[in-house]
Order: structure tokens, then sequence, then C-alpha cells
């Protein structure tokens, strides 16, 4: 063990340097309170549950405790110099005679650090202000209970982003998967929000138990579960040497795992659209800002690792980009406009990883930064018109928004949101999701060309879904139908609500957001060699370097490649628009133009045996939870009540209640022996003189059937 530290501890061509002195920065120790300000709000909220506060104080505290942090963070960003280690207290250290496992409660900050923690707090405190106005109908009930829930998440994924190692990065892990279950679930008298929370929480377990064995498999193979060790190890390029054995191949895959399941990956992306019960808040911060993309910042995090097998980057990019054409497919059959939004971020995500399957982990990256912004303005466009429409979410049963007063803020943010999403040219989402998909043919991998027009196919399919929904909502006739949550009003009378100025207000901020996030994409790089602007300068002195435009990409990728006979990164400008656009002019035509159109080609293919699965299945979302159900949780659910039963009556009924009635059966036969009666013990006698006769009668042939089994149980020895 003393060897293995001294090999990590001493790259090629560098001083041995002890772990314990890598650069550490106490003056920044204030930079703590990026974590304990929500930790400050959920101990307040609770404090304003016990004294029944019926007031927006619990807001107020949270909008407070997390603009402080996004303030913290920002002053963090401006003062950063390099990656520093900013120590807040002793955590878990157990000594042994030959090694030892640290994992201090510290903070790892470099430019991957700051990039994450400044949309995640930026965007929590918005999406906060825009909760205070959304939430309010349930002030003096669940009002503080659902402030609580987000605190305990932006807490823990300042765990998971911040923490300088990977059992930190856990408890954060963690941690938001409990408040993603606190919040799903949070009308916790609905049957279905119930339901939702546990999918959510059971099928995370499984990705769950991915990075706990990956993390046991990293210590045990470098002795540490420190980034700045396990990365000086990597870079010391001696790491298939010392710490060969399957297990090392098994590492990317376990880490892999993990990301599949808080990411929403195939195929365990089912509980992500049903989480959309809870909250629309909720849904913008959890489901499509922050939460969601820890898989993606696990994989950049540790993405020297899954160079350890060389079919593990691959695996990540089919899966992410068969996930997206998947959920593409869904989200265009579906008619519960945040639903659509749902199926969306799954697809989206799908571009995530594929990006960083192919190699790009600045393509990622600036994926995530774009994708946060312009999928938080959809989701919290649908949360108003359900806030404002009683519930209702059916586009079906929506129409000319943008013509109807208190709107128009509404409407034209979603269209902000909407030409994002689709990657309408010079949007960020255009900039952001060409990262990926040029990359797709530039890098040599199994089949990622193919990809690479999956990628683009799909692309096409976003821009339809995307504006299905917004010419449908927004653009038309005017007309509305009332949702279910009237609250007793009558139907016949009612009238929306039009948001007001929280909701307003953070609505043009993100979407400003989403309109400067394309800015990035061409500030100036300092690094010779890089392109991709200042999200590439945030990836370049974290392990997501690998994967950076214009640096080597590892296992001998060269950049040569084409689409059509054009450079592809030069050719995807021109290739993703045109797709775009067709998706969108197919839009504009069935659910503008002419809306029976998209009727009578769903009837047309219906009524055909021969096509009439297509739109079933899509409807149907491919039937992929019926498959779940037979395949997983009626085999599960029937070997339940099986041992159920045999628990009942064969464990309890028959050996430990039996054998305690043995002893009660055996006194029942003997009782009337000793009842009092003369002629009973007379009777009592004599049995018992017969059996000692007896006794004495075969007392020889027993003892030699004995001595005979003892023979032979001796020989046979």
């Amino acid at each position: 063990m003393n060897g293995l530290m001294q090999l990590i501890s001493m790259p090629i061509g560098m001083p041995a340097v002890p772990i314990d002195q890598i650069i550490n920065a106490p003056q920044f120790a204030w930079a703590g309170f990026i974590l304990w300000l929500p930790l400050l709000s959920l101990i307040l909220c609770g404090v304003c549950a016990a004294m029944k506060v019926k007031t927006k104080l619990p807001a107020i505290i949270t909008i407070l405790s997390l603009a402080g942090a996004f303030v913290l963070t920002a002053m963090l960003f401006l003062n950063y110099e390099g990656p520093v280690t900013i120590h807040l207290f002793d955590w878990i250290q157990s000594h042994w005679s030959d090694g030892a496992f640290i994992a201090n409660f510290a903070l790892y900050v470099d430019s991957l650090t700051l990039l994450w923690m400044l949309f995640v707090t930026g965007l929590g405190t918005l999406i906060a202000v825009y909760a205070s106005e959304y939430m309010e109908h349930d002030l003096g009930k669940g009002y503080t209970r659902f402030f609580a829930g987000v605190s305990v998440f932006l807490f823990a994924m300042g765990c998971l982003v911040m923490g300088d190692n990977l059992l930190m990065l856990y408890l954060g892990w963690e941690g938001v998967g409990f408040a993603s279950y606190w919040l799903i679930g949070y009308f916790y008298t609905k049957p279905s929000a119930v339901a939702a929370a546990k999918k959510a929480f059971i099928v995370n377990r499984i990705g769950d138990l991915g990075l706990a064995l990956a993390i046991y498999l990293i210590w045990s193979t470098f002795g540490s579960v420190q980034y700045d060790v396990i990365t000086t190890a990597m870079e010391s390029h001696q790491h298939d040497a010392a710490f060969g054995g399957w297990t090392v191949n098994l590492i990317p895959y376990l880490l892999m795992l993990a990301a599949f399941g808080k990411s929403a990956q195939l195929p365990l992306y089912v509980w992500l659209p049903d989480a959309m019960e809870g909250p629309t808040p909720v849904s913008a911060l959890i489901h499509a800002a922050t939460m969601v993309t820890a898989g993606v910042y696990l994989i950049i995090r540790t993405y020297p690792l899954f160079f350890l097998d060389d079919y593990a980057l691959p695996v990540v990019a089919w899966v992410g980009g068969l996930t997206a054409l998947l959920a593409a497919t869904i989200g265009m059959a579906q008619y519960d406009i945040k639903r659509i939004m749902a199926y969306s971020t799954v697809s989206q995500l799908g571009y995530m990883f594929l990006g960083l399957g192919v190699i790009t982990s600045f393509g990622a990256a600036y994926h995530v930064f774009t994708h946060a912004f312009f999928k938080a303005v959809l989701f919290l466009t649908c949360g108003a018109i359900m806030h404002g429409f009683a519930g209702q979410l059916d586009l079906r049963k929506l129409s000319g928004l943008r013509h109807m007063k208190g709107w128009k803020i509404v409407s034209y943010t979603m269209l902000i949101g909407c030409l994002c999403l689709a990657g309408f040219p010079l949007t960020s989402g255009y900039f952001s999701k060409d990262a990926i998909l040029a990359e797709a043919f530039v890098t040599h991998g199994p089949g990622f060309k193919v990809l690479g027009w999956i990628a683009i196919f799909t692309a096409g399919l976003t821009a339809y879904y995307t504006f299905r929904v917004w010419f449908r909502v927004c653009c038309g006739e005017k007309m509305y139908e009332a949702g279910d949550e009237l609250h007793g009003e009558d139907p016949a009378s009612f009238h929306p609500h039009a948001p007001r100025i929280a909701i307003n207000t953070v609505l043009v901020i993100v979407s400003i957001g989403a309109v400067l996030a394309a800015v990035p994409y061409f500030t100036e790089n300092t690094t010779e060699g890089l392109h991709g602007g200042w999200v590439a300068e945030m990836v370049n002195d974290s392990p997501g370097k690998h994967g950076l435009p214009g640096m080597a990409h590892g296992h001998g990728e060269d950049h040569h490649g084409s689409i059509l006979g054009m450079d592809p990164h030069k050719a995807m400008y021109y290739i993703s628009a045109t797709v775009g656009f067709i998706g969108i002019a197919i839009a504009f035509f069935f659910h503008l133009l002419n809306r029976k159109a998209a009727d009578k080609v769903r009837s047309k293919l219906l009524s055909s045996r021969t096509t009439r699965w297509l739109p079933t299945a899509m409807e149907h979302k491919w039937y992929v939870d019926e498959v779940y159900i037979a395949l997983i949780r009626s085999p599960l659910w029937i070997t339940g009540k099986v041992f159920a039963l045999f628990d009942k009556y064969i464990i309890d009924m028959l050996i430990v209640n039996g054998t305690a009635a043995m002893p009660r059966i055996i006194a029942k036969w003997f009782a009337p022996l000793a009842n009092g009666s003369v002629q009973s013990y007379g009777v009592s006698m004599v049995g018992g003189a017969l059996l000692v006769g007896l006794l004495m009668l075969f007392m020889p042939e027993i003892v030699e059937l004995i001595q005979y089994v003892s023979a032979q149980s001796g020989g046979g020895q």
C-alpha cells in the first residue's frame, strides 16, 4: 500500500509531492457557505413549520439563502486562478497498519465545479422566486414543506458538485435522490404523485448501487477516493501495470450505470416522465436544469476512468443516441405539454451522453449549460399555463394563448425556449447541439457515423414536436377548456388567471439567459490549440479536458471525416439548420395551417392494419412500462407473495408455532394420568413397568445395533 501511495504521488516528470501538500486554499473557507446557506434555509423553514407560519416567509428565507449561495459562487469564480481544495472539517478518517481511508468534508473547486454551480445556484434562486407565486395556493399547508425540500436539494447538489472526493459526491448523490422523492411526492394525497415518487426512488436505487460499487473498486484500486489523487495516478500512465485486472475494466461500467439511473437513460429513464406529477417548479429545477445532469457531471469528473476500457465510451455513445431517438418518438405522440417536455429532457440528456461517448466533453457540458436555461423556460411556461387554466395541459384543449390578455409574456418566452430546443440557427441550442453532432462524424468509433445520422434525424423530430406544442397552444384561434383543479369554481364561468409579476419576471430573465447562453461559444480562448469558447475554457482544467475540441482525443483517433464532402463542423451548421427548418415547417402545416390534416393522418394510420401499430405504440410509450411490469414487477410481486405465504404457513405456522405446540400436545396426552385418581396412578405404574420390561428385553439388540453403526461409521472414515 505504501508503494502504491508513492506511485500515486509521483507523476512522470514531476517531483514527488505528498498528497496532503496539494494546493489548499484556507483563504476561501467562506466558500463553505455555498453549502451552509441552503442548510440554514432548511432549518429556518423547519422553525416556520413548527410555528405554523402562514405567510410567504419560507419563500423569502429560501430565496435569500439561494441568492447568497449564487453571489458566493460568483465571487469564487471571479477569484479563480486554478484548482484548489478548501478543507471545511475532518469527516471520515480511518487508519490501519498498512493504509488508510480518508474522506474529508472539503470542496474541490476547479472551473468545471464553478460552471455547474453557477447555473445550479443561479437558476435555483430564480425558480424559488417563481415558486413563491406558483405555490401560494398552499399557503399555510404545504408551502413551508415545499421550500424546505428545495433547500435540501440545493445543499445536496452542492455536496455532489463541490465535494473533493467520491464519498462526498455520493452523499450529495443520495441527497438529491431523497429531495427528488420528497418533491415529486409533494401532493401526497394524490395516488399518481405517490406512485411517481416511489418509482423515481426505486429506479434510482439501481444506479446508486452501481456508484457505491464503483467507489469501492476505485478506492481498492487507487488507494483513495479523492479526485486529485485519482487524477494524478491516471496522469502517470502507469495504471495499467499497477492496477491490472478485470475489476479495473468494470469501474467505468459501474459509473455508467450510476449516470444512466440519475440522468434517465435507457433502460432506466422510465422514472423521469412520471416525475412530472410533482409541482412544476420541481420539474424546472430538479428534472431539467440540475439533478438530471448529475450523471453527465459524474462522467466528466471521472472521464479518465472511462479510458480504462476500450468499449466504455462507445457504450455511452450508443445508449445516449438511442435514448435520444426513443424519447423523441414518444414525445411526438403525447398530448400533455408538460410530459412532452419531460420526454424532451430525456432526449436532450441522450444528446449529452452521445457527446461524452464520442469524446466531446465540451459539447456535453455546453449542452448541459444551454439546456438548463431553455428547458427551464419551457417547464416554467408550462407551469404558468397549468396554474392559470386550472391544471389544463392538454394541447388539444388550448389554443391562441398569445392573443389572450396577460399571456403574451408566457407565449413569447415559450417561443424563445422552443427555438433553442429546436436548434434554430444562432440560438444557444443550435451551437451546443451541433458541437455534439459534428463530433460523431469526426471521432472514430463503432458505428459513430450511424449515430451521427440518428442524432440528425432526432434533431428533426425535436423541432417538430417542440413547435407542435407552440403552434397548438399559443397560435390559432382563442380556445380553452378548464382543467380538473377548479377548487369548486363553476366550469361554465371559468376565466384563466394570468401570471403576475413574480412568474413573468422570472420567465423574462431565464429567457434572456437562454438567448445569451449562445455567447460563450464565441468568446476568445486563452489556451492555445483550444476552440469552443468560454465553456471549453471552463472544462480545460478538469478531467474532462481529454474531450476538448482541438486537443487529442486519446486512443489514436484523428480528426478526419466528412459529411457530403465537407468538414463536419462546418457542414453541420447547414445540415442541422435544414433539418430543423423541415421539422418546424411540418409542425406549422399540421398544427397551425391545417390542424385537421394531423387528425386525418392519424386516423388513416390507425385504419390500416399495417400501420396502426406505429401511432398506437408511440402513444403508449412503446409499451416500455408494460414490459417492465411483465418482466420485472409482476415476477417480483408473485415471488414476494409466494415467500409471504411460505413465511406465514411453513415458517410461522408449521415450524415456529408447530414446535411450540408439541409440548402442549404431549402434555394433553399425559394430563389424565395426573388427575388425582387412584385408578389413573395404577394404570401409570403398570404402563411404566411394561416399558421398563420391554427396554430390558430388547437392550442387547439395541446395544449391538449401536456398536454396528459405530463400527461402520469408523470404517467409512
